[in-house]
């Protein structure tokens, strides 16, 4: 019986990616490079460092110097060009009303990711925020679960993870816990399902049903 309620944050709660997209692109363009915006969406969610490894083939040293010029734009700037996905913040009043317990587990610095939900209002909604600690690069997103789920007491046979990507999946793996996928987030198609979420859901009142248990008034064995 799921107890604990662990959310992503970029993609999941919050749609940061104007900003780190663009920050992506004034780095790029430092270095001499350019790329379309939304061919940049790769880079919301997962460990900066290592998606600039895998996609430009940068060594490590090269990568983190990226991460450090990002940051210069997105810290003042890229980090407003965002806000929570319609619907999130009634979403996780409902959830809490159900009585469940919930959280964010996200590879965004702690420091910004809590920057960002009080400034919408939603620090209420959530009973802890674990981030990455500041760094040059960002921390496993096993290590963030593992985190957050020893800071609620939570065990893996009552936890689960909400998460946009198959880095969400991967990480939840690890960690024992399954990761229910959201499609408003940036996966790329089929992304989720190759990974392993299940289920992967369409909306926010799907997501509600699951976790709560509650059935839909569609379901036809009403």
């Amino acid at each position: 019986m799921i107890k604990y309620v662990l959310f992503d944050f970029d993609g999941t709660v919050y749609d940061t990616a104007e900003g780190i997209t663009k920050s992506i692109r004034w780095a790029l363009n430092k270095r001499g490079m350019d790329a379309e915006l939304q061919d940049l969406r790769k880079f919301v969610g997962p460990p900066l460092a290592e998606k600039f490894m895998e996609v430009y083939g940068f060594e490590e040293k090269e990568a983190l110097e990226m991460v450090r010029v990002f940051r210069e734009r997105y810290a003042p700037v890229g980090i407003f060009e965002s806000a929570p996905f319609p619907g999130i913040r009634e979403l996780l009043l409902s959830l809490k009303a159900a009585g469940l317990v919930t959280g964010v587990a996200t590879s965004k610095p702690q420091n910004m990711a809590e920057q960002l939900i009080e400034r919408s209002a939603l620090t209420d909604c959530f009973d802890i925020i674990v981030g990455s600690f500041i760094g040059p690069n960002n921390d496993k997103k096993w290590e963030i679960l593992t985190r957050a789920m020893e800071g609620l007491g939570a065990s893996k046979e009552n936890t689960v993870l909400v998460g946009d990507t198959k880095y969400d999946v991967e990480g939840a793996k690890i960690c024992g816990i399954p990761c229910v996928g959201v499609r408003w987030g940036y996966a790329s198609p089929g992304e989720l399902e190759e990974a392993g979420a299940a289920p992967v859901v369409d909306s926010m009142k799907e997501l509600e049903l699951f976790l709560t248990g509650v059935p839909s008034v569609d379901d036809p064995s009403l």
